[in-house]
């Protein structure tokens, strides 16, 4: 990577600021619709509610990351890779909504597949471009694995 400029430093934080606020924001319209989480019945891996925000900000300043990185690099697709991106921003940020604040687990389960999917997608697409802004969403892929699990678990206990 080439020296970075004065420019790459405030689209990083345009990057970052996009991603992480997308989530604060999320965060901030379902507070109250948190401690549903508490009432429903959980299987005994399901992890303790306050490491859900502690990963989801690690994951979405990574998730930024990766896409700044693309954007750096200035593929001929980065309009289609941008598009993905932002895609399964939004649909991620959607579940909360429909999980906790909607307690529709079923859907949430299907809306997280969906989520999945996309950024299986976006995976792939940065893999094929940057190989370090793809390895910075397997993480994400990971959890994302877990989250399913979990959501169709606890659709199933519930």
């Amino acid at each position: 990577m080439n020296k970075l400029t004065p420019h790459d430093w405030k689209s990083l934080a345009v990057f970052e600021g996009i991603t992480l606020g997308s989530g604060g924001l999320v965060a901030f319209l379902t507070r109250k619709s948190m401690a549903f989480y508490d009432t429903v019945a959980r299987p005994s891996f399901a992890p303790p509610g306050w490491l859900f925000p502690v990963a989801w900000t690690v994951l979405y300043a990574a998730m930024a990351f990766a896409a700044w990185m693309i954007w750096r690099e200035r593929p001929a697709n980065i309009k289609a890779l941008l598009t993905l991106y932002f895609l399964q921003l939004l649909v991620n940020c959607l579940w909360p909504v429909v999980f906790f604040t909607l307690e529709a687990l079923g859907l949430a389960f299907v809306w997280l597949i969906l989520l999945w999917a996309l950024v299986l997608a976006t995976m792939i697409g940065f893999f094929r471009t940057k190989k370090a802004a793809g390895w910075l969403l397997v993480p994400y892929q990971a959890w994302l694995t877990f989250a399913a699990v979990l959501n169709f678990t606890v659709a199933k206990m519930n």
